[in-house]
Order: C-alpha cells, then sequence, then structure tokens
C-alpha cells in the first residue's frame, strides 16, 4: 500500500508516518515545513519520499497523490488564535489547499482520504458532545474545518472515500510548546520545567478532553482501513473530561512544581467546556 501523508512533518503527521513505515507501507510526505520540521521524520527519513511543498500548489499536490491509495490529510494552519489574525491565509490553506487534494486525489484514483477535523466545529455544545450536534464554531479556525468537512461530503458523492476524524485535545512527543491550540499540555511541562508559571487563559474550571497522539493514529488507521467507516465523521478524544486546574495539579505533582499557574483574561474563540462522546468510534471503528 502507498500513502501520502500531508502535513507529514509535523506532530500529529509525522506520528502517523512512523505507524505507516513501521507498518511497511510505501509513505510520501507533503509539507511546506511552514510549521513542520524535518527532524520529526530524520530517523526514518531515507525510507519516505518527501515533498516540499503546500497543498495550495496544484502541480505540487498533483506529483505528491500520484500512484497513492490513501491520503492521511493532516495539513493545515491549526492555531484558533492565528485564524483569528490571519482568517484569509487560514481559509485558503485549510479550504482551498484541502479542495485541491480533493481534486487531485479523486483525478489520481485514491482510494480514500481520512482527514483531520476538529473538534472546534462543535463551538460551546453541551458535553459531552455527539457527532451529530449542530457545528457552531466560534473561530476562522473552526470554520474552516465545517467547510474542510462539507467538500469531503461532496467529493464522497463523486465517488472519492473519505472520513472525517474531529480531534479533541491531542498530546505527545514532538508538540509544539509554542502552539497556542491543543499545546496545552507540552507547553504547561515546558514552562514548569523552566521554572516559570504556566499560563491559564479563564478561571481554570474550563473542560478539556485529552487523547495520547498514538490513540489519534490507531484511530486514523482504523478509519482507512474500515469499510464502514466511508462517508462518516467521528470524534477522536479519551471521553475523558479534566479541567485545566486539575491538569495543572497533575503536572505538579508529576513534576515536583511548587508554583502557582498564572491566571489570563480569556481569549477570543476559546471554548469553555468541551469533551466527547466516543460512543460510534467505538462502535464502528473498533
Amino acid at each position: 500500500m502507498r500513502a501520502l501523508v500531508t502535513g507529514g512533518a509535523g506532530f500529529i503527521g509525522s506520528h502517523i508516518v512512523e505507524r505507516l513505515v513501521s507498518d511497511g507501507w510505501d509513505v510520501v510526505v507533503l509539507d511546506d515545513l511552514s510549521g513542520g520540521k524535518t527532524e520529526n521524520i530524520a530517523q526514518f527519513f531515507e525510507r519516505v519520499e518527501f515533498v516540499k511543498g503546500s497543498i495550495t500548489d496544484r502541480m505540487t499536490v498533483k506529483r505528491a497523490v500520484a500512484d497513492v491509495d490513501y491520503v492521511f490529510h493532516e495539513a493545515a494552519i491549526v492555531s484558533v488564535q492565528a485564524s483569528f489574525s490571519e482568517p484569509q491565509k487560514t481559509m485558503l490553506v485549510n479550504v482551498e489547499g484541502t479542495k485541491t487534494l480533493l481534486d487531485e486525489a479523486l483525478g489520481a484514483g485514491v482510494k480514500r482520504v481520512i482527514f483531520a477535523s476538529s473538534a472546534a466545529v462543535y463551538g460551546n455544545a453541551e458535553p459531552p458532545i455527539r457527532e451529530d450536534f449542530e457545528s457552531k464554531p466560534l473561530s476562522p479556525y473552526g470554520e474552516s474545518k465545517v467547510a474542510g468537512e462539507k467538500l469531503m461530503l461532496e467529493y464522497a458523492k463523486k465517488g472519492l472515500e473519505t472520513v472525517s476524524l474531529r480531534y479533541f485535545n491531542v498530546y505527545g512527543p514532538r508538540q509544539n510548546p509554542s502552539s497556542q491550540y491543543s499545546g496545552v499540555i507540552t507547553r504547561f511541562i515546558h514552562k514548569m520545567l523552566n521554572g516559570e508559571r504556566p499560563i491559564i487563559y479563564g478561571d481554570g474550571n474550563q473542560t478539556r478532553d485529552f487523547i495520547f497522539i498514538e490513540d489519534v493514529v490507531s484511530a486514523n488507521m482504523l478509519a482507512a482501513k474500515n469499510k464502514n467507516a466511508a462517508g462518516d465523521v467521528f470524534n477522536i478524544g479519551s471521553g475523558v473530561p479534566l479541567t485545566i486546574n486539575q491538569l495543572v495539579g497533575i503536572l505538579s505533582e508529576l513534576l515536583d512544581y511548587d508554583g502557582e499557574p498564572e491566571y489570563a483574561k480569556r481569549r477570543e474563540g476559546d471554548i469553555y467546556d468541551s469533551y466527547a462522546d466516543i460512543s460510534k468510534a467505538q462502535s464502528l471503528l473498533g
């Protein structure tokens, strides 16, 4: 089998690449390195075909998708805060880039595209959040993921199998501590290890659903292989809520950190309570 991983030098993408290589797949990585780093795939770089470029460049995408069976589409501008400062760029990459990829995947005879969507599509929904909840995004980033999911459904009608995975808060190795979206665990650890105070935006009682990167990779593999997944959307989370204050307490104990967090004003676009109902994924993906 041959797979293309867009954003394959990034946090989540590089772990998908690692699993695919380990499982014996032929792998193409498409990444413009605006957020990803070649260091993330250095240990298996010689075993992949690396294409440097953007998903917004049609000729680059056409070359990357040639003779590919499956596409794992991770490339995106992933920051909620950046989407407010650069909404047009966010839409260009996350929506137009996704459409370009789907166009070329359809033309190349790709079997299935697995799309990295986000819990940001829900906005402030009442948890536990199910896939049939209405989309009410609070940010351009969330809006771009709603648009991406609609494109997946549109191209599914044209004969290209697609699956959308709504990631909740993913954490694990290779995560950028400067990430302002889902990297709160990495940021807090980085601060604590450097003797700095972790910053909590809001009162700290907001909940998040944290899921380890290897579980996200496994979900992607199941979404690629399970025939029942085609044309559907799934929450990918732990299903367990944790407040940010609780998170600080857990990390402080693990790292023997005795400092206090710094509380700052809640940020625009930040969701208050967010945790997933994962029963659909458990039932249909395994």
